[in-house]
């Protein structure tokens, strides 16, 4: 199948994680995605020159501060549908190439900002990371345990959830409308926004009296029947069975069906009692054990995977949702569209399409010859 995104064309100017991740994003769904680099490395110290993340893409290393150089990326810019940029605000207007610039060679582009705190506020000058971000907006409030400090969800939360998702449906809807009226648009995609966004559905439930401010008293946040557990061998699982039927099975597999330390499921002032108590249960066997016993049952209780365990659990392997390429274990490209998962695009080498793009450029009448 032609990928989705077919025909469009992004350029992506490199940077740090949400916004190269969105235009892999991209690029996985058939969009070309250009990406222009920095000369002589990678964007920042641990990063590799060859990342998952540019899989997919066609890379030209350039200058932005070189009048040159800048001479080539305006040319792209007036090809392209759409341009992703992630650095603080002020610095693309400060190198001639902010949103104005673009829309006068391009009124059609859709010009995606990716940034921690904004376009605009107080801290949009700043310095800031996904935690720093998530902790300002709300996101991290409720992820730990009570009376201990949240534990970081590993850019999850912030950086790809609350950015780059939300950078990618930005883009989405403004493609649609330049298709539509032929205007361009701004995408300002903030993670504090998007992460505090995030929040709504639980959000809903305060109205109803399920959602507290307090941490460990809520529906979700809080429960003996919603948390992870540790087991005898180190491992973990996950147990969440939040319906009725579902607690039943659950009690029902554990023997403690008619225990009357669980029959009162959403009371709070059971829950630390029974979580006591399913800890030292969890405790007497190791992760293979309860994964074996809870296997084909609706009591959602699943095993807490690494990603290269997760690639080689059957479910996870059937739908090949983790492939091996270019010597690294990565995901597959998501959502699908029809039975079959499509494979990851090649990594490639830093600046490896800049004849092609160049000699591109020169046919359009774009660059001189």
């Amino acid at each position: 199948m032609t990928g989705m995104l077919a025909g469009l064309r992004i350029l992506e100017i490199e940077g740090l994680g949400p916004g190269p991740f969105a235009a892999m994003w991209l690029a996985d769904q058939g969009a070309e995605v250009i990406c222009i680099q920095r000369p002589g490395g990678a964007a920042a110290p641990g990063v590799p020159d060859r990342s998952i993340l540019n899989r997919g893409k066609k890379t030209i290393a350039l200058d932005l501060k070189d009048p040159a150089d800048r001479t080539v990326v305006r040319a792209l810019i007036a090809t392209a549908d759409g341009l992703i940029e992630g650095f603080r605000p002020g610095v693309m207007e400060r190198l001639g190439l902010g949103p104005a610039e673009a829309h006068a060679l391009n009124p059609r582009l859709v010009y995606g900002r990716m940034t921690g705190w904004g376009q605009a506020g107080p801290r949009a000058s700043e310095a800031g990371h996904d935690l720093n971000y998530i902790s300002l907006s709300g996101a991290l409030w409720y992820a730990g345990l009570p009376g201990q400090p949240p534990v970081t969800p590993a850019t999850l939360v912030g950086d790809i959830g609350g950015g780059a998702m939300y950078l990618v449906a930005g883009m989405l809807a403004g493609l649609l409308r330049a298709q539509r009226s032929g205007e361009g648009s701004v995408v300002d995609a903030a993670i504090v926004d998007g992460s505090a966004h995030m929040l709504a559905l639980l959000m809903s439930m305060a109205p109803a009296g399920m959602l507290a401010e307090a941490r460990g008293q809520s529906l979700l946040d809080g429960p003996h029947w919603s948390r992870s557990y540790a087991c005898k061998d180190g491992g973990f699982v996950s147990v969440q069975c939040l319906e009725a039927k579902f607690y039943s099975e659950f009690l029902e597999i554990l023997d403690l069906a008619a225990d009357p330390d669980f029959a009162r499921q959403y009371d709070p002032a059971t829950w630390p009692h029974a979580t006591g108590r399913l800890a030292a249960l969890f405790a007497e066997q190791p992760r293979h054990h309860w994964a074996a016993r809870f296997a084909g049952s609706d009591a959602c209780v699943a095993p807490v995977l690494s990603p290269w365990e997760a690639a080689r659990d059957p479910h996870m392997a059937a739908r090949a949702a983790w492939v091996e390429r270019d010597g690294a274990l990565q995901p597959a490209p998501a959502p699908r569209f029809g039975d079959t998962a499509p494979a990851p695009a090649a990594i490639p080498s830093r600046d490896a399409d800049r004849a092609g793009i160049l000699a591109d450029l020169r046919a359009r009448g774009l660059l001189d010859p």
